[in-house]
């Protein structure tokens, strides 16, 4: 059946005002002068993932609420500029919004703004048919409304991604994703035992690969019953901001698992561009394209034959 859709992403588009801070724990003080400053753009977990799979190569559409609003102008900006298909469903809460404190040396602390969402929130479940059924794939980001989303993109024979983010392997709001998706990423961060959360969403989900991310460490991969270690690739230029490299990761992960390659190889594509993700500033929403990943796996390749 022919598509014209590679990956539906679903969730997970926002607004992030970006505060650089001296330093992360940020002491307390009646005021900071900050460098290079405050910027307010438009890009959540959601619409870096539509940057990551669209700068790829990979036909994407993105589907989430969003406010008449002047943030929801911000993302509808960015998906026009970039050519990136948006389905937008009206939310009376207004759009998601955040605020990133990031320190000098790339890390960051998210605040989300809680009171732009509602229990009631959904995406319409004709409008999710109707777009899975022209679908390859579906990535869901961990937002409320995706959750009920979950069936409906069963049911219509999509394969489906998440990301579970920081979970910490316990929380029961990630279960509905991490149980229902049938490729999985997460971070170690806040995991106690890594390798058994990923059993663990293996065993009771229909997973069948699971990703954990664990920054400068590189991350790992459960394929088959196999833990492998994937090791971290070295940014192309300084790290100035670790925000959206994990969607660079799965962006490129999913570039890979749809064109059928080896599941160690998909892991490579990922670890690039997450590398890459953190060269880019947090006051621009970029993403490394086909043609660059592509010859820096060639250099890797390479490098290892010689080795």
């Amino acid at each position: 059946m022919s598509t014209e859709t590679d990956v539906l992403v679903l969730g997970g588009a926002g607004v992030d005002t970006v505060v650089h801070v001296p330093e992360l724990p940020l002491p307390y003080a009646d005021s900071y002068m900050i460098r290079p400053g405050i910027v307010t753009r438009g890009g959540q977990s959601g619409d870096f993932f539509a940057l990551g799979t669209h700068s790829l190569g990979l036909r994407t559409h993105h589907i989430d609420l969003l406010g008449d609003d002047p943030e929801g102008d911000l993302v509808r900006a960015l998906h026009r500029d970039r050519g990136i298909g948006l389905t937008e469903v009206l939310s009376a809460a207004g759009t998601k919004r955040a605020v990133n404190l990031v320190s000098p040396d790339g890390r960051r602390l998210s605040l989300y703004d809680d009171t732009r969402s509602q229990e009631s929130d959904r995406l319409p479940e004709d409008t999710l048919r109707t777009l899975a059924a022209d679908s390859r794939h579906a990535h869901v980001v961990i937002t409320h409304p995706c959750s009920y989303a979950l069936p409906v993109l069963r049911e219509s024979g999509v394969t489906i991604s998440t990301d579970l983010h920081n979970w910490d392997g316990a929380n029961p709001y990630h279960e509905p994703f991490a149980l229902g998706a049938d490729l999985v990423f997460l971070s170690t961060t806040a995991l106690a035992d890594p390798e058994a959360t990923m059993r663990d969403i293996v065993a009771r989900g229909r997973a069948r690969i699971v990703v954990a991310t664990a920054g400068a460490e590189g991350a790992y991969l459960l394929v088959d019953g196999e833990i492998t270690h994937v090791p971290v690739v070295a940014p192309p230029a300084p790290v100035v901001d670790s925000n959206g490299a994990g969607d660079a990761f799965a962006a490129a992960f999913l570039l890979g698992w749809l064109d059928g390659a080896d599941p160690l190889r998909c892991a490579r594509y990922g670890a690039i561009a997450g590398a890459h993700a953190c060269t880019v500033p947090s006051t621009r929403a970029d993403a490394i394209g086909r043609e660059e990943l592509l010859a820096r796996v060639a250099e890797l390749d390479a490098a290892g034959e010689r080795s």
